[in-house]
């Protein structure tokens, strides 16, 4: 029976001293440190936007202007263009029938129907390609805040401009070191 108590009594003897220990190292009294707030205005001097910077690409059409120094005069007023023939040009027209057997009159009347183009006129082509395009976007995301409260000046990044004043969260704590801990300190 005697042998029975023995390992309940070395059990008990062992865990004394670890119980002793972990009871010093906590505090003896636990106080929980209230924090005393208080909302007061700091007077702005600086802000900076923090700008974030996006780049895309997209195809565009370029075309270059067309120049109308090679097309042939249009005619607007629906009448029939009258040529001013030099000497030769007169002989021609008296004489053509007799080379042409098979045209009546003029060529002139014969051309091209009204309002088309006759075939060895140039054609109007625009001079386009497809050509990338960079853009470039900023947005503020952010502001760097210069200010100062209580004469101290202070820094801070904020999601918005806060204009003239600042409105802040001025908390005070005491402060619990090692050393204020000891009984030696009142």
């Amino acid at each position: 029976m005697r042998y029975l108590f023995l390992p309940a009594l070395a059990a008990c003897l062992l865990a004394g001293p670890a119980m002793a220990q972990s009871e010093e190292a906590e505090p003896r009294n636990r106080v929980v440190i209230v924090e005393n707030i208080k909302l007061d205005y700091a007077q702005v001097l600086n802000v900076e936007p923090v700008f974030q910077t996006l780049r895309a690409t997209r195809t565009e059409e370029h075309c270059e202007p067309v120049t109308t120094r090679n097309l042939p005069p249009v005619n607007v007023t629906g009448e029939e263009p009258v040529e001013e023939k030099g000497r030769f040009g007169r002989l021609w027209d008296s004489v053509r029938s007799i080379f042409k057997p098979g045209e009546e009159g003029s060529a002139d009347v014969a051309a091209v129907p009204v309002g088309a183009q006759p075939s060895n006129a140039p054609i109007l082509t625009r001079d386009c390609r497809i050509v990338p395009v960079g853009r470039e976007f900023r947005r503020p995301i952010a502001y760097d805040v210069d200010y100062v409260y209580k004469g101290t000046k202070y820094r801070s990044r904020l999601p918005e401009d806060p204009g003239n004043r600042l409105k802040i969260r001025v908390s005070i704590t005491p402060w619990v070191g090692a050393e204020q801990g000891s009984p030696a300190n009142p």
